[in-house]
């Protein structure tokens, strides 16, 4: 039975290769870049309208004005006994860029020489068209599936804004989530990501005649350039960096992965004063098994010893904001780490879906990106990352996606839904 499952599931894929094409070519016509963002209401309701045309109750709301979520729901014939499932991925694309690079229309699906081009086709609208083809062919395949599936259309992933921490927070959970955002096939846990600012802020101001004063003892004035202070500060960090990299490990990532990057300074209010404040806007690498509010004690912890050693930050006290639900509207962002349970019975069973499309076994390993399966993972949902695409052409000019390769990961995801849909608690 379950053969013949999967031979129909191989022949009605193929079958409507052209149609996953036009829905991909649909989804690529929404120019939905993020940033600017704010212009995703459209590619939404056509989301919406598709899910309700395949017998999904569906729920959208505004994260941000003009950038909903969308969710649907095709409730299983017997929810209670029977396993759910969250299928999620972003609907934003990566900025283009200076257009006149790309050899193609960036919003135009292309298709030649086995790849469809267009911005967002790899990153990742090629897993959404997969997505709503497999909604539809549950249908005129006439599955049933027992549990509940549930599809997350999420805004904000490509400017650090938690389109899927907004699910999560409105209450959609599951036994299993599945993010279908591009790891080449391959069944991904990820590290983790947040930005923060540190700022040094004086309690005086001092006109630029004074820092001659400030110089040496004998200058009567106990006073500091915010901008060299914070020199002390950056070097703090770098030591850190390093102790990490010697410090910290986990498997798949290589030695060094724990990075500290000194992304932004900003500072000073004028050439006639020396500066009272200095702001510097770090990003933050961690492993799976580590938090962000670990991680950022470790380096408040550790920058506050720095501190402690110059007499004058003694007295001007560093300043902390960590992470944020928008780079856009906050200037800050937060990807909790994913550590991966590889022998999960769900994770172990799209292992094997996948291995009954593809004739080879999966590759298991860690995402060099970071993707909204954090969210899910600390929500408490198994999760693991399994998409089409490949890093490298997330963000590229004339980005392209394999046809084939679309096909398969259509197939896998189809018979992972049938299945998991369908195993008992």
């Amino acid at each position: 039975m379950e053969k013949e499952i999967q031979n129909r599931i191989i022949k009605a894929v193929n079958e409507h290769k052209e149609e996953l094409l036009l829905i991909l070519e649909e989804l690529v016509s929404f120019p939905t870049v993020s940033p600017p963002a704010r212009n995703t209401g459209e590619i939404q309701n056509y989301i919406a309208n598709f899910l309700e045309a395949h017998q999904f109750e569906t729920d959208s709301w505004d994260v941000f004005p003009n950038d909903p979520n969308v969710v649907g729901i095709k409730r299983g014939s017997e929810g209670l006994h029977y396993h759910s499932l969250i299928i999620n991925g972003h609907i934003d694309v990566a900025e283009v860029g200076d257009e006149s690079a790309w050899t193609v229309p960036a919003f135009k699906l292309t298709n030649k020489d086995g790849y469809v081009f267009g911005r967002g086709t790899s990153d990742m609208k090629g897993a959404i068209a997969a997505t709503l083809l497999a909604v539809k062919l549950l249908k005129e395949l006439n599955i049933e599936i027992k549990g509940d599936l549930q599809i997350q259309s999420v805004i904000g992933e490509e400017a650090g804004e938690a389109g899927t921490l907004s699910c999560i927070e409105r209450g959609y959970t599951a036994d299993f989530a599945l993010v279908v955002d591009g790891s080449d096939r391959q069944i991904h846990g990820q590290g983790g990501v947040i930005t923060g600012w540190i700022t040094i802020k004086s309690k005086e101001v001092f006109h630029d005649a004074m820092r001659m004063k400030m110089l040496h003892a004998g200058g009567l004035i106990k006073g500091a350039s915010a901008i060299e202070k914070m020199m002390k500060i950056i070097e703090g960090l770098q030591e850190l960096e390093r102790h990490w990299a010697v410090t910290k490990q986990y498997p798949g990532f290589a030695p060094g992965t724990t990075t500290i990057n000194p992304a932004v300074i900003e500072g000073g209010r004028h050439a006639a004063f020396v500066a009272d404040e200095c702001r510097l806007w770090i990003t933050v690498h961690f492993y799976p098994n580590e938090t962000y509010e670990s991680v950022t004690t470790e380096i408040e912890n550790h920058l506050n010893q720095v501190a402690m050693a110059d007499p004058w930050l003694r007295e001007n006290p560093l300043q902390y904001r960590w992470g944020g639900k928008s780079m856009i509207e906050e200037r800050g962002e937060v990807f909790p780490a994913l550590k991966m349970d590889a022998e999960h019975p769900a994770g172990l069973l799209l292992a094997a879906c996948h291995e009954q499309i593809e004739k080879n076994p999966v590759q298991i390993g860690m995402s060099k990106s970071v993707t909204d399966a954090g969210w899910l993972g600390q929500a408490g949902i198994p999760t693991v990352i399994y998409g089409p695409g490949k890093l490298e052409e997330a963000h590229s000019v004339d980005e392209k996606l394999n046809i084939e390769e679309l096909l398969l990961f259509t197939q896998t995801l189809l018979l992972f839904i049938c299945q998991w849909c369908n195993t008992k608690k």
